[in-house]
C-alpha cells in the first residue's frame, strides 16, 4: 500500500470514529463533519455550564462555611456564640477586637479551635456601651468575620 492509500484509509477510519461518536443524519463526509462540529459545540456548552455550576457550589460552600453567630441579650451584657465546622486560625483575635471596639468586657469565655471553631462568651457592657443591643453586637461580630475572611483571602 502506498502512502496515499494509507492516508486515505486513516482518514476513512477517523471519519468512521466521528460518525460513531456523533450519530450523523447522513453518511457523507460533509454531514459527518457538520454533525461533529455541532456535537463539539454542545460539549463546550456542557463544560461551560458545569464550570458555572462548580463555581456556584464553591461560592455557596464558602458562604456557608463562614461561622454562625448568635447573640442573646442578658441583664447587663450579652451571651455570644460563634460556631463553624472549620477551624479559622486568627479569627478569635478579630472577634475579641470587635468586642473591644464595642466597649464590651469579656467576663467568661469558652473557646475551641481544634477541628472546628466554637466561641461562647459572656460579655458585660462598659461605659457608653449601654446604648448597644444584641443586633449591633451580632453585626459587629459578623463584620469582624468578614474583615478577617477578606484579609485571609488576599494571602
Amino acid at each position: 500500500m502506498d502512502s496515499r492509500e494509507q492516508k486515505k484509509a486513516a482518514l476513512h477510519e477517523k471519519l468512521e470514529q466521528l460518525r460513531s461518536a456523533t450519530n450523523p443524519s447522513s453518511m457523507n463526509t460533509a454531514s459527518i463533519l457538520v454533525d461533529a462540529s455541532r456535537y463539539i459545540e454542545e460539549l463546550k456548552e456542557r463544560v461551560e455550564k458545569l464550570n458555572q455550576d462548580v463555581a456556584t457550589l464553591q461560592y455557596e460552600n464558602e458562604q456557608n462555611s463562614l461561622p454562625v453567630v448568635k447573640v442573646e441579650s442578658l441583664e447587663n451584657g450579652f451571651l455570644i456564640n460563634v460556631f463553624s465546622e472549620k477551624n479559622y486560625p486568627g479569627l478569635l483575635v478579630s472577634i475579641l477586637e470587635a468586642f473591644e471596639e464595642l466597649g464590651l468586657e469579656v467576663l467568661d469565655a469558652r473557646v475551641s479551635c481544634s477541628d472546628n471553631f466554637r466561641l461562647e462568651a459572656i460579655s458585660e457592657k462598659e461605659g457608653q456601651a449601654d446604648s448597644i443591643d444584641g443586633q449591633v453586637v451580632k453585626q459587629a461580630v459578623l463584620q469582624a468575620i468578614r474583615n478577617w475572611s477578606g484579609n485571609n483571602e488576599q494571602h
